[in-house]
């Protein structure tokens, strides 16, 4: 994944602190750790663990070491602290040689002119070697140089900017010297945002964060750019940054009749008429969902709305903006399908008149692309696609009992699925008292014992050899419906209806129970398997608690849970259900999901944050439901992105600076935590840990899964 080097650094050092079994767990502190213990209590506060976090990084950066004394300075505000943004540059050098015109610059250093899009490519970087310009991390961006703006005759340079970083390194190869003058700006490329002309993708041009030029100035270069890059006429934009804000509003008047438009930072965020939710292309019949009962895997699906499900498709287009953490994305990045929002799609003759057609498809940062294709193109796409072999998942029906969390460990899995034994390890963290989720795991055992006898396996195995099943969508959807029914009443055995009349019995009567899926195919590394499953909550009048256990077993054989697992010749009778068994939250105010990396726009050192009030699940949104999203700045939590407010929620702000800073702190540890997990023998800089979340109202948080993101 791209631009993590800075979270790479961040989760190497922070593994020194949160161990296996956390710091948070520790009883005493080394030598080393003395150094943080500012009040020398002989034992680090959360403040004070949180402080090291943040030194031990900057002293891994820059190779030295702090003394305690230097530390009770940064802790007091008066040290040694990186900087995220601003700042004077040094000086230039002196130039090397004789001033150039920009005509006479090589194009190993830079351009007098930009005629086209691959000359701007050639000139441009993009990457996360930016320096002091945290801002432009990951974006494609030319910087520029204006000389004597103080005359009737400016000169603009592009510079080449995979030779030139630093304006000072250009202007040292073009024999230029500080003076009056001078604007140093860059040129970016924005292909998220809808250009005034109506197309996707817009430049700005902005100048060094503390530079503030008056309109006068800022049309000049305006003008200039557009003279100089013809292709930028009605896709340019001024995109003042916070130095330059204040004089910006004194002469906003003069802005607002302007022929180009201002853009802030957060409006190039939000303002977005085209979304890449996952990177990839594919092959498929283009069917508008409205129109059709259930799409198949050879279907590309046009939806108007955001649907709640999808099974397994070769690809998405929404015309409504999708949260990157729905199960609709997450099925889309675990397939490897193209998924994007785009404004309107059924709108636009590109895309409506190929509804019903065979299409190639395709989703990249800079754009889509969407053109009619043969049969033969996609017979050969799909007869690759597919595993050649039967894949089958770890099932160990050796342990035969209920356990309790704090008795299941990681490596139990195999036994009680994936999200069991990831919550019951999220225990182990030494977060504090009820933030993960305390309660039992029901093994596989069960579930295979509950299915011989019913003899449902014998079920199964009459339909997998049916034909009529095996060939018409309709007929499999209606048999599977039965065979669900038939599970949810189905009989179990005296001594495992004993044994949940126990695990119920543990709690008082007036307690629901949620009953959550966990399978030995979902919330693994490489295969997220994120909405197949259904998860139940059993309510104190609904008797026994197998009735919900039952129905989480029948949703093994919903329609998408199925079709995902033939699709990739996933064995159907191997595949086991276990059930995650806890109290039922109540009275939340906020659920959530977070990602330990900016999935969505790939900025550098974020957390990405999907919040939605009340108990609309950011992963299965309403129809008409928009969360919060925020990028949060993993080294300081005040420092964050609001990058799209809550369409339900009262006040602009879902997440408050608590949550945002026990959020932080908790999204570190698990992802440190778990990266060792999954990767024993090193740190894996591509790893990344999703997270569901909810705010209770008084404002606790639980954390009620952790998986890995499926890159």
């Amino acid at each position: 994944m791209k631009h993590r080097h800075i979270l790479t650094y961040f989760f190497t050092l922070t593994f020194l602190i949160f161990t296996y079994q956390s710091i948070l767990a520790q009883d005493s502190i080394s030598d080393d750790e003395k150094r943080f213990d500012l009040d020398q209590n002989g034992e680090l506060s959360q403040s004070e663990k949180e402080l090291m976090v943040r030194i031990v990084r900057i002293e891994n950066e820059r190779d030295i070491q702090f003394s305690a004394d230097e530390i009770q300075n940064m802790q007091n505000g008066r040290g040694d602290q990186p900087r995220r943004r601003g700042g004077n540059r040094r000086g230039a050098r002196e130039p090397a040689g004789p001033r150039l015109d920009p005509e006479q610059v090589e194009f190993k250093d830079g351009a007098a002119t930009i005629p086209d899009r691959e000359t701007f490519k050639k000139l441009s970087y993009q990457g996360t070697d930016v320096r002091i310009d945290t801002q432009l991390s990951g974006l494609e961006f030319v910087k520029i140089q204006v000389e004597r703006t103080n005359t009737q005759h400016p000169q603009l340079y592009f510079m080449n900017t995979k030779t030139h970083r630093s304006h000072g390194s250009f202007m040292n190869a073009a024999g230029l010297s500080r003076g009056q003058g001078q604007k140093r700006g860059v040129l970016v490329y924005r292909p998220l945002s809808t250009a005034p002309n109506g197309e996707h993708g817009v430049y700005t041009f902005e100048f060094n964060p503390n530079d503030a030029f008056p309109f006068e100035e800022i049309k000049q270069v305006h003008d200039l750019l557009v003279e100089k890059m013809p292709i930028l006429k009605n896709r340019l934009g001024y995109c003042p940054l916070w130095g330059a804000i204040r004089l910006y509003r004194s002469e906003k008047a003069f802005y607002d009749k302007a022929e180009f438009p201002v853009y802030f930072e957060d409006d190039l965020y939000a303002n977005i008429g085209y979304l890449p939710l996952n990177i990839a292309e594919s092959f498929g019949r283009l069917q508008l969902l409205e129109e059709i009962e259930r799409p198949s895997s050879r279907d590309i699906v046009l939806c108007k709305t955001l649907p709640n499900e999808m099974p397994r498709v070769s690809g998405i287009i929404t015309g409504v903006r999708q949260t990157p953490l729905s199960h609709v994305n997450l099925r889309a990045i675990q397939d490897n399908v193209p998924n994007a929002f785009i404004s309107d799609a059924w709108k636009k003759n590109s895309i409506a008149s190929l509804i019903g057609k065979y299409v190639y498809y395709k989703v990249s940062h800079d754009g889509y692309e969407i053109r009619e294709a043969t049969q033969k193109e996609v017979e050969s796409h799909f007869s690759n696609l597919r595993p050649n072999k039967l894949q089958k998942p770890d099932r160990d029906l050796t342990v035969k009992q209920i356990r309790k969390l704090e008795n299941i460990e990681f490596t139990n899995s195999s036994s009680f699925g994936v999200k069991t034994a990831n919550v019951a390890t999220l225990r182990t963290f030494g977060f504090p008292d009820e933030t993960i989720p305390d309660g039992f795991g029901v093994p596989f055992y069960f579930y295979h014992e509950f299915m011989k006898y019913n003899g449902f396996y014998e079920t199964i195995d009459n339909l997998l050899n049916d034909s009529d099943f095996q060939d018409s969508l309709d007929v499999k959807k209606k048999e599977l419906d039965q065979l669900r029914d038939e599970i949810k009443k189905g009989e179990m055995p005296d001594w495992m209806m004993d044994s949940l009349s126990v695990l119920q019995n543990s709690y008082a009567n007036d307690t629901p129970l949620r009953c959550r899926s966990s399978t030995n195919n979902e919330d693994l590394p490489n295969f997220s398997g994120a909405g197949l499953y259904d998860s139940f909550t059993h309510h104190p009048n609904e008797g026994h608690l197998s009735k919900s256990i039952k129905q989480v077993y029948a949703s093994l054989w919903n329609y998408r849970a199925f079709e995902a697992r033939d699709f990739y010749r996933i064995d159907h009778f191997t595949s086991a259900m276990g059930v995650l068994i806890h109290p039922n939250y109540e009275d939340e105010s906020a659920n959530g999901v977070a990602v330990s990396d900016d999935v969505v726009y790939q900025t550098e050192g974020n957390y990405y944050f999907n919040t939605q009030v009340g108990e609309d699940l950011v992963t299965n949104p309403e129809e008409t439901s928009i969360p919060e999203e925020i990028l949060l700045d993993w080294w300081d939590s005040t420092n964050y992105r609001i990058v799209k407010e809550s369409n339900l929620a009262d006040s602009k702000r879902i997440l408050t600076d608590k949550n945002l800073s026990e959020l932080t702190y908790y999204l570190g540890a698990i992802h440190n935590n778990f990266n060792k997990l999954y990767s024993p023998t090193e740190m894996n800089k591509d790893f990344a840990m999703e997270i569901e979340y909810k705010i209770m109202e008084g404002g606790k948080i639980i954390i009620k899964q952790a998986r890995p993101w499926v890159q």
